[in-house]
């Protein structure tokens, strides 16, 4: 073992030992999240393999143009490893220190120590595997390209092997390791989205979507539906904090196993909503749920309770995965799903006179919101639109969202833009910034984007590979680090961190969006008119009830 360690030392590049060093370091710095020694390992561990990889791709390209070459001598290697060891306890030594810079933000409990023993013996061995892997790669392309030098010219068999290798490894990781991850997962969240949880009972009420008069059967709601339609505040609950008369909610919701078709689903879906007497409430919303089906709670239930119960919402499930796997596999369905539950409701709704039907609006949340803005054509409802929507967390992928934010208004900053006179889109966070100053009255739509800017499902950004994105910019959000820097190949690599563990965060901050964070976006969206004193006291209800032992 010491002399294959031996061995392997002496044939690592020093270029790439130096910017393997210096990647690890910079992959401490904070970011948007705060990570644990075992997120912060796999991270650093990757991070020097990229600066290794950037080391070795320039020596050889170097080599390959024929330029004078003088390999290292061992004392230089030496020098090396000690310097970067040096420069790695360093900014181990300070990473607490950038963590805590997050947490303080978040109002969580300081890190005492960031565990730098085993954050630095778990990024070793990501290091040493993926440096081994690179090896079999580059054994594989030469063994490849000495068999093609007997009849092709040499760079041309080079080419033809790296092809080949490339082809190798990606069929490997594509089609055995990926799709058999994947079919794993699927199979067994296809499980789990069938069973019937004892504490989630069909609804009693014939009214309720689910019931044995309902036309969408129990058991094909799956585990998101079920909970969907059979929580929620009732007429009791809402007239209780009212002080006055409350309506029982309507939720609809229709699963992947209601029906073989997505059309045949949406259609199942505008006669449930019609069944209920939907079309007689005074709002109508259309959910866009996230991958598993999920429906943000915190969304509806603010909602109803504005509404003193007169309201019906109605959503669609188009996938047993989480949201960032569903958007890898099978982006199209979410799409498709949130475009036919809306073609079937607005043309059913067009059909109504405008004084006897309620208003529409969309919502969606993460991936939802991304299919919700992708569900309507403005085009097609421009004769007659629907009345607004909130779109909360929306991915960094989102056109709509992406073409509104780089066509922002100069003085705002990119995590939180104004957007022309304010009249159709506006934007908030953790504080209330629907009131513009100077702005324009709300015209006949309104849409509300709710982000945070520490949401890195919304702030992801592949092009801060070798730029700095514009929300890094001053002035920073509220809950970003002051610490953050952003670094050319690296940042890209922390933020795709990031985003993995986005909804780790503590509610009201990442992808975890607060209840009470959603009452001011539904009263701007929805035009309604509430007193400021009860405004507060319902935010203190839901921020009460979303606490650590706290109750709903």
């Amino acid at each position: 073992m010491r002399r294959l360690l031996g061995g392997l030392f002496r044939s690592l590049s020093v270029i790439g030992l130096v910017l393997a060093f210096a990647f690890f370091a910079a992959s401490l710095t904070p970011t948007l999240m705060p990570r644990s020694y075992i997120v912060q390992g796999a991270l650093s561990g990757i991070c020097a393999a990229v600066g290794y990889l950037i080391g070795v791709a320039a020596v050889s390209l170097w080599k390959y143009l024929e330029l004078p070459y003088r390999g290292p001598l061992l004392s230089q290697r030496i020098a090396v490893l000690i310097c970067g060891l040096i420069v790695a306890v360093v900014f181990l030594w300070q990473a607490a220190g950038w963590q805590n810079s997050i947490r303080e933000l978040w109002h969580m409990e300081p890190l005492e120590s960031a565990e730098p023993f085993k954050l630095g013996a778990l990024a070793f061995v990501v290091f040493l595997v993926a440096v081994l892997l690179g090896r079999l790669f580059l054994l594989t392309f030469r063994w490849t390209s000495r068999r093609l030098d007997r009849f092709v010219p040499r760079r041309v068999s080079n080419v033809i092997g790296f092809a080949i290798a490339v082809a190798v490894f990606w069929s490997v990781a594509e089609g055995v390791l990926m799709r058999g991850a994947l079919h794993a997962i699927d199979s067994s969240m296809q499980r789990l989205d069938a069973m019937i949880e004892d504490n989630v009972p069909m609804p009693a009420d014939p009214a309720k979507t689910g019931s044995k008069a309902s036309l969408v059967a129990w058991d094909g709601l799956g585990r998101q539906g079920r909970h969907f339609v059979a929580s929620g505040p009732s007429a009791s609950d809402i007239g209780g904090f009212w002080k006055r008369e409350g309506r029982e909610p309507i939720r609809v919701y229709v699963g992947l196993n209601n029906a073989d078709t997505i059309e045949a689903r949406a259609k199942l879906a505008l006669e449930e909503l019609k069944r209920d007497g939907a079309f007689e409430r005074s709002m109508l919303v259309i959910i866009a749920p996230t991958g598993t089906g999920w429906v943000d709670p915190a969304a509806m239930d603010t909602l109803e309770y504005l509404k003193q119960g007169d309201v019906a919402s109605v959503a669609l499930q188009y996938s047993y995965l989480s949201s960032w796997l569903s958007l890898l596999v099978e982006s199209e369905y979410g799409a498709q799903s949130a475009k036919a539950l809306f073609r079937e409701v607005y043309g059913y709704w067009t059909t109504l006179p405008h004084d006897k039907r309620p208003k529409l609006y969309l919502h969606g949340l993460s991936l939802g919101a991304l299919n919700s803005q992708l569900s309507a054509d403005i085009f097609d409802v421009i004769a007659d639109p629907f009345q607004g929507a909130l779109w909360s967390g929306p991915p960094f992928e989102s056109r709509m969202w992406n073409a509104v934010t780089a066509g922002r208004n100069p003085q705002s900053p990119a995590w939180l833009p104004t957007f022309r006179d304010g009249s159709m889109i506006r934007f908030t966070n953790q504080e209330n910034h629907l009131d513009l100053p100077g702005a324009a009255q709300w015209g006949p739509m309104r849409i509300v984007y709710l982000q945070y800017a520490s949401d890195a499902v919304t702030f992801f950004d592949p092009h801060s590979f070798y730029r700095e994105p514009a929300w890094m910019q001053a002035p920073r959000g509220p809950d970003v680090s002051p610490s953050l820097r952003w670094f050319p190949v690296l940042t890209m690599f922390q933020l795709l961190f990031d985003l993995m563990i986005a909804t780790t965060s503590p509610m009201g901050y990442g992808h975890v969006y607060a209840p009470e964070h959603y009452i001011d976006a539904w009263i701007a969206v929805a035009g309604l008119t509430v007193d400021p004193g009860e405004v507060a006291a319902l935010k203190t209800r839901f921020a009460q009830a979303a606490a650590p032992g706290g109750n709903d």
